[in-house]
């Protein structure tokens, strides 16, 4: 059993912002050369999230649209980013993607990405653990 784990950086605009994660850690697992296993992608802290979804315009518009429906600013008892907070659990900071022959187990049309939460710009890590056989 093999375990490699490593860090991404990422700069972030804040409130909303949405990257797709997808190529960086197909090119982790290609690199490691697990063939089957798990690859656990991780952002520590509370103001972000770790998703999947198809990532096209319409639905990136519209998972913003909703995150602002469902948890809108200036209505919580935490002050000043209560609301990104809120967001990110509805989401999870965390996803787990098996690896099938060397390649992630997505869906034809699905993607991970990294969503920030928080008001204001940040420097992000985000883990990427991969566990598995090069077999």
């Amino acid at each position: 059993m093999k375990v490699k784990t490593v860090e991404l950086k990422l700069k972030t605009k804040g409130e909303i912002e949405i990257i797709d994660l997808t190529p960086k850690i197909a090119e982790i697992v290609e690199k490691t050369k697990i063939k089957n296993g798990l690859a656990v992608v991780f952002v520590p802290g509370s103001t972000a999230a770790i998703a999947t979804i198809e990532y096209e315009p319409n639905l990136e518009a519209d998972l913003k649209d909703l995150m602002r429906k469902i948890a809108p600013k200036g209505v919580w008892r935490h002050p000043i980013n209560g609301h990104s907070h809120l967001r990110a659990t509805l989401l999870s900071p965390s996803v787990t993607i098996p690896i099938i022959n060397g390649k992630l187990a997505l869906g034809t049309w699905q993607r991970v990405v990294f969503v920030e939460f928080d008001t204001r710009p940040r420097e992000r890590k985000v883990i990427v653990q991969l566990i598995g056989s090069e077999k």
